[in-house]
């Protein structure tokens, strides 16, 4: 089932129209939420970017959209698929139908889809750099928008060269993220990610990971430029999101990494999540 401005259609039964503004200009965000034995978790997070999301690219923000109604709109569509106790659920936001690139609106419309969250963490995960088009940097990068072309691209390049996942650089040739989670390099008790001016998603996964090690004493964490040349010198790299939790990577090209910190800090994360999805 989905859910589309509150009303539940089967998914065979769902269309949308040609004036789609998400379909025809990738006018829209969405937001990629974890669900954990039927409870949403970090949702005040999700929210709260979404909020600023919406701001940021001029949609018009409705007075119903309060974090309790987005909630209960979410938990209704998990209710009508009672197989997906443990989800993935996209909610998507886009401006309503019609105009050309100037829209007839601002006004919004809002999708919820969910589906079972099938991810188990990989024993080898092998990742390598996408070089055929630049993630440019700024804030428009850090918002999760409906035109994830390079992303796709990026995703075409792993599988035909057996990738597990692909490393994205800005126009400066630093390491911005990998195809659809953030990116750690570990040194020592150092630990670097890329600084949202890299133009990097505003990840809820990545602001949980920062929290983790900021409060624990052994790391530094540092958000900062990151050469791909700091990857080969890296003893270990761990990537992100809030579906997949903390995946540690074991192969760049040549390189082996150890994934000692990287299972440290997956458990921690883990525990973040269960901890979330308690409360």
């Amino acid at each position: 089932m989905l859910n589309f401005n509150g009303t539940l259609f089967q998914e065979d039964t769902f269309q949308i129209t040609t004036a789609n503004r998400a379909f025809k200009y990738g006018d829209g965000i969405f937001e990629t939420i974890a669900v954990k034995n039927g409870r949403i978790v970090f949702w005040e997070d999700h929210y709260f970017r979404l909020m600023a999301s919406m701001r940021m690219l001029r949609m018009e923000i409705p007075m119903s959209f309060t974090l309790e109604f987005l909630e209960e709109e979410i938990l209704k569509t998990l209710k009508s698929n009672p197989a997906f106790n443990n989800a993935r659920v996209r909610l998507t936001v886009f401006r309503k139908d019609g105009g050309l690139y100037t829209p007839k609106t601002n006004a919004v419309d809002y999708l919820v889809e969910a589906g079972e969250n099938t991810y188990k963490t990989k024993e080898v995960y092998t990742i390598d750099l996408f070089k055929d088009f630049y993630n440019y940097s700024g804030l428009l990068s850090t918002v999760k928008t409906t035109n994830r072309m390079l992303n796709t691209l990026a995703s075409v390049y792993m599988q035909e060269n057996n990738l597990d996942n692909c490393v994205l650089i800005n126009e400066r040739k630093s390491i911005v993220e990998a195809t659809n989670a953030a990116i750690f390099i570990v040194k020592g008790t150092q630990i670097k990610t890329p600084a949202l001016t890299e133009g990097c998603i505003k990840g809820i996964a990545r602001k949980k990971i920062i929290e983790i090690l900021t409060r624990n004493p052994n790391y530094t964490l540092e958000e900062t430029v990151i050469s791909p040349f700091e990857l080969q010198k890296a003893d270990e790299v761990f990537i992100a999101n809030t579906i997949i939790g903390v995946q540690p990577v074991t192969q760049y090209r040549k390189k082996t990494f150890d994934t000692v910190i990287s299972k440290k800090i997956a458990a921690s994360y883990a525990l973040e999540m269960v901890a979330a999805s308690a409360s």
